[in-house]
């Protein structure tokens, strides 16, 4: 199995990303053939169309996941909106030199679909909501 990394330069993104503070923003992540969350990690920035992460199993570029995102500072959010995000994505790359070391693996993913209802408009909302900082 080779395992690649894509760049990605800012100038292929088409939406804005955010900084995440990374030990706060919980990622819960599954292969698509699979029903339950059984991988747990951090993300570090995310977008409406994709979002860097880490996790303490490598996942090989190109495989479909679901992934339960839940953003920080929800506390002082309505019930409805604390909710967590929930995407279908695909695994675009990930950081070779992880694998040399013990811990975890950085990977990114771009979202395919958002399958709840108003997930995608709640994680913009919460993302232009001014508590995260745009990513250089």
């Amino acid at each position: 199995m080779k395992l690649m990394r894509q760049e990605i330069g800012s100038e292929r993104r088409r939406h804005p990303r955010y900084v995440l503070p990374s030990m706060y923003t919980a990622v819960a992540v599954r292969r698509a053939e699979e029903t339950e969350f059984h991988l747990a990690g951090h993300a570090y920035d995310v977008s409406v169309g994709g979002m860097r992460f880490e996790l303490d199993e490598a996942i090989e570029p190109g495989t479909s996941i679901g992934v339960r995102l839940e953003l920080p500072g929800a506390a002082s959010l309505r019930l409805i909106d604390r909710r967590p995000v929930h995407i279908i994505g695909n695994v675009v790359w990930l950081e070779e030199d992880d694998l040399d070391t013990p811990g975890p693996v950085r990977m990114a993913c771009v979202f395919r679909r958002f399958p709840m209802p108003g997930d995608k408009e709640r994680l913009a909302a919460r993302l232009r909501s001014g508590r995260f900082s745009l990513a250089a």
